[in-house]
Parts: structure tokens; C-alpha cells; sequence
């Protein structure tokens, strides 16, 4: 298999164990070579031992994994060298200028003095860091750390980067900063892996999207063909009177979702098919006075999720991922 059509990042049926726990059950996943793939999950789904196995820092028990065609356990170091990692807490030296961290990694990196100073100069201005680089870390916000340390893991120009969670605790203007980082960065070639468990955020970066539940691969593919799979379009009704509303119920049958007799309100799966809303209003409202509003809510990977790990997103994650 040529260099461009093997894949950036493949694992076959990975398995890892803490003691009598089963973090990953047999994991197999692929990644295209400058994409953006998502892993989502909840907390325990296995998302960061992933993370952990690919970027080298964990072997696993059973199973394997390639990043660039290296294996990740018998060529760790070769896999180093084309790697970058960005974790949940950002790895920076507070006591130092966001230049002087990002020199101190490009030196690590390798580079001359002249090429880590252009390197370090280069990366300030793309992330927008050149006005603060003179302070110290310390001085910066949440926001300014994640895109100093994202801007840390690129000083070697990496093929691949894993990002664990990386705009955890971010206010929204600080994540759409990130977002627009993440989309230039695989614009350039980059293959982006991330993990998160906020939906909007793998809803708009991610040309793929695995749902991991258990430590195995729930559902694969991109955004708009789980929701096609795995969510429910819907329409969501509100009758005019109690009476109606108990007509509606018992003409729809065992076809209702949702029903809520206290607001009028009643909600039935659809296909998305406009003849088949015609259809279901003629059916619930036949003199045309029964419904006094009606709304189509189209699926989403918050119905994905539910589906496919038995629980909703909860409020504390709804409210930061704005979804």
C-alpha cells in the first residue's frame, strides 16, 4: 500500500486493562491522512487510553496500532519524531514568556537558534500570541495557555496530533479560537485526532466521528450519517385544548415519543419527509383547529449520543458545548 492511501492513524482490535477494569474492548479504528477525526464519549469510554496507546505513552495488552505505517510499540521513537501530543492540561512553564517556552521546545526539537527563534516567531503570530509573548505564562488566561501549549506541540511540525479534550474548561470565545486553529492545521495536511465530549465541537470539526461506549467503537462515520443512523427527526406538537390533545394521543397510538399532557404537548418520529408531515397533520388535526403550533426538530449527535450510550449529554457539558 502506497504512502498516500495508508491510512494516518490505524488501530486493530486494542485492548487495555487497569487491574480488573476493561478500559478498551477491542478497539479497531482508521484515520484518513489530513483529516480531523473525533472521538467522543463519556468520561470512562476509554477516549484518552486511546490517545494514550497511539501517541506511545501506554502499550497496550492485546491488539495493534500504526501511526504514519510505524507500529506504535516497535517503533516508538520513529512514531516520536512524527507526532505531537496536546493533553488536557496544558504542559507550559508558567515562570517563563510564552517566547521563552516556545524557544526552550524548538531547541528540544533540534533546531539551530536562528531556525527556533523564526519557528517561535512564526508560531506567536499564527496563534495570535505576539502581543503576550513577552509575559510571563502565569499572566495568561485559559484560553491564551491552550493555544500556547497547541502552538508548543507544533514546534516540530508534526504529520499528526492528538488533542485530549483541548478546549475543556474554555470560555465559547476561546473554543471557537481553538476550532479555527484545529480546521487551519488540518487545511495544511495535519492530521488531527481529538478527543471531547462536547458535541458541537465534533459536529463542526471533525470529517469523522467515532462514538466510543465501554471501550468499544459504538458507531463510525461522519456527523450527518450517524444522525441520519442513530438520531430522530421529530414533530413536536402542541394542541389547543385538553380534548384535542387526548384525540391526538390516541389517533397516533404507540407512534408517540413524547407526550405531555400538562403543556398539550406531544412529539412524533418522522423520516424528515415533508409528504409524511403533511400526512401526520391531516391525521392529527383533520378539521385544521386542533393544533395551535408545530415545530420540526431535526436529529442531532445529541440523539447520536443518547442512542448510542443510553444517556444525555449532562447540563454542566450542554451549557459550556452550547448544544
Amino acid at each position: 500500500m502506497g504512502e498516500w492511501t495508508t491510512p494516518a492513524v490505524e488501530a486493530v482490535g486494542l485492548r487495555k486493562s487497569f487491574g480488573a477494569v476493561a478500559v478498551l474492548d477491542g478497539l479497531t479504528l482508521r484515520v484518513a491522512r489530513g483529516s480531523v477525526y473525533a472521538l467522543l464519549g463519556p468520561n470512562g469510554a476509554g477516549k484518552t487510553t486511546t490517545v494514550r496507546i497511539l501517541s506511545t505513552l501506554t502499550t497496550p495488552d492485546r491488539g495493534s496500532a500504526q501511526v504514519d505505517g510505524l507500529d506504535v510499540v516497535r517503533d516508538r521513537r520513529r512514531v516520536r519524531r512524527r507526532i505531537s501530543l496536546a493533553g488536557q492540561q496544558a504542559a507550559l512553564d508558567e515562570t517563563q514568556t510564552g517566547v521563552e517556552n516556545l524557544t526552550m521546545m524548538a531547541r528540544l526539537a533540534g533546531l539551530s537558534r536562528p531556525a527556533a527563534r523564526r519557528r517561535t516567531a512564526d508560531l506567536l503570530e499564527r496563534f495570535d500570541l505576539a502581543a503576550a509573548a513577552g509575559r510571563r505564562v502565569s499572566t495568561y488566561s485559559g484560553g491564551m495557555r491552550r493555544r500556547l501549549d497547541l502552538a508548543a506541540s507544533l514546534v516540530g511540525s508534526p504529520s499528526v496530533i492528538f488533542l485530549d479534550e483541548p478546549t475543556t474548561g474554555l470560555d465559547p470565545r476561546s473554543r471557537q479560537a481553538l476550532w479555527e486553529v484545529v480546521a487551519e492545521l488540518a487545511a495544511g495536511g495535519v492530521t488531527v485526532l481529538l478527543t471531547t465530549q462536547y458535541l458541537e465541537e465534533a459536529d463542526r470539526l471533525a470529517d469523522r466521528v467515532a462514538v466510543l461506549h465501554g471501550g468499544r467503537l459504538a458507531a463510525e462515520g461522519t456527523a450527518e450519517e450517524l444522525k441520519r443512523r442513530f438520531g430522530a427527526h421529530r414533530l413536536e406538537l402542541t394542541m389547543r385544548d385538553d380534548d384535542r390533545f387526548a384525540a391526538a394521543v390516541r389517533r397516533l397510538g404507540g407512534r408517540v415519543a413524547h407526550a405531555d399532557a400538562g403543556r398539550r404537548e406531544l412529539a412524533v418520529p418522522i423520516d424528515g419527509d415533508a409528504p409524511q408531515v403533511r400526512r401526520l397533520l391531516d391525521e392529527v388535526d383533520p378539521d385544521r383547529q386542533g393544533v395551535e403550533r408545530f415545530h420540526l426538530r431535526t436529529a442531532s449527535l445529541d440523539d447520536v449520543f443518547l442512542t448510542l450510550t443510553g444517556r444525555a449529554v449532562p447540563a454542566t457539558e450542554r451549557e459550556v458545548a452550547g448544544v
